[in-house]
């Protein structure tokens, strides 16, 4: 039998569709997404990327939003970003793995150079706020590759946590379609030459053997992931667990039961994983994430 024949259909959609984007970015020419891109442009954000805020004593710390593959500074965090800035917190979103040519579609290019993208934007919001430590949440790529900035790029010395909620820490099989690069040619090629932040993510790719050999963590930072049991973009949902001091992994379901979000809901709408990124944002604070916490 065919591997693909065993796949579960409907699960397999998102992912395929990944790859299918891939391919779409790399033919499609610019012109024809110039709509796109202007609406997601033009969008405002409410209350976030406000250079003039300045952190306060209750919430000391900047916080840094780092969207995933194929999001924006914007549409990644139309949820969580009103919602840490209407409990107290400054709160700033940046772009990073912009394609040439390719508009609203980012998180595509060289990790390691998104991650070099992210140094930079943490020192503009400490000079600009004047803390001189930052939190980063990431969804997706953006709370795996922070981990590349504290490890190789000095950021460990600059941010005080790192909440990734559904993050490929250790890179995706992608419910097996990614096993199935080898049965249509160049497609391996495609993903590496046009949207190498893609290929960084497949498991065992060298850029993940290099950002998790020696431990998954650096001292002086303080981790969570947050993920889904039905996460059907990064599989396997365990993966995105991190191991080493100062690390707290959460699955969803064991807050809710009843929470059904998948990879793209747990980062944009999900409010109970909201309630947990603010819990690990202060700890000191925190209370009890359960289904409740969707009204508070």
């Amino acid at each position: 039998m065919l591997p693909w024949k065993t796949l579960p259909w409907k699960r397999a959609l998102g992912p395929l569709a990944a790859l299918l984007l891939a391919a779409t970015v790399a033919v499609t020419p610019a012109a024809a997404r110039t709509a796109a891109s202007t609406t997601v442009s033009s969008a405002a954000s409410s209350g976030w990327n406000n250079y003039s805020c300045k952190p306060s004593a209750a919430h000391p710390r900047p916080v840094v939003l780092v969207h995933g593959t194929f999001g924006n500074s914007i549409d990644n965090w139309l949820g969580l970003a009103p919602y840490l800035v209407n409990r107290g917190y400054c709160v700033f979103s940046l772009d990073y793995g912009q394609l040439p040519g390719v508009p609203v579609f980012y998180g595509l290019g060289p990790i390691d150079a998104s991650a070099a993208r992210l140094a930079t934007y943490v020192d503009g919001v400490l000079a600009a706020t004047g803390a001189t430590k930052a939190d980063v949440v990431g969804h997706s790529q953006g709370g795996m590759m922070p981990r590349y900035y504290l490890k190789f790029l000095g950021g460990a010395a600059k941010v005080n946590a790192l909440v990734g909620i559904a993050p490929d820490n250790h890179g995706t099989t992608l419910l097996g379609l990614a096993g199935l690069l080898a049965y249509f040619p160049g497609a391996g090629d495609l993903l590496n030459d046009k949207t190498p932040g893609l290929a960084d993510q497949l498991a065992g790719s060298p850029f993940l053997t290099r950002l998790n050999a020696g431990g998954d963590t650096v001292p002086g930072v303080r981790y969570t992931v947050i993920a889904t049991r039905y996460d059907e973009v990064v599989t396997p949902y365990r993966s995105q667990f991190l191991n080493g001091p100062d690390v707290r992994n959460v699955l969803l379901q064991d807050l809710c039961p009843v929470d059904f979000s998948e990879h793209g809901a747990i980062g944009t709408i999900d409010r109970i994983a909201f309630h947990e990124v603010a819990n690990a944002l202060d700890p000191a604070r925190a209370t009890p994430t359960t289904c409740a916490s969707v009204i508070g």
